[in-house]
This record gives structure tokens, sequence and C-alpha cells, in this order.
């Protein structure tokens, strides 16, 4: 197990996203509305 692990990889690959996905994950980040009450946390979506 550790062999498979330690191997690093020498190059890194960069990924380009797509202007719709961005566009998605922005609205959904917007839409999101989490509230912190006594401790506990409450995640909404306000679509």
């Amino acid at each position: 197990m550790e062999k498979i692990y330690a191997k690093k990889k020498q190059t890194c690959e960069l990924v380009n996203a797509q202007p719709k996905t961005v566009q998605f994950l922005l609205n959904y980040s917007k839409s999101l509305h989490i509230v912190d009450y006594n401790g506990l946390k409450f995640e909404s979506n306000k679509n």
C-alpha cells in the first residue's frame, strides 16, 4: 500500500472549466443560505 501512494507526479495538468459550469457554481453559491444557531449550522437553498 505504501508503494502506491509514495509515487509523486512530476507534472500537473490544468483543467479548463466551461463557462456554463462556472456560472452554475456561482449561482448555487449565491442561493445557499447558512444559519448558525446555538452552535448548530442549518443550510438551505433559496431556490
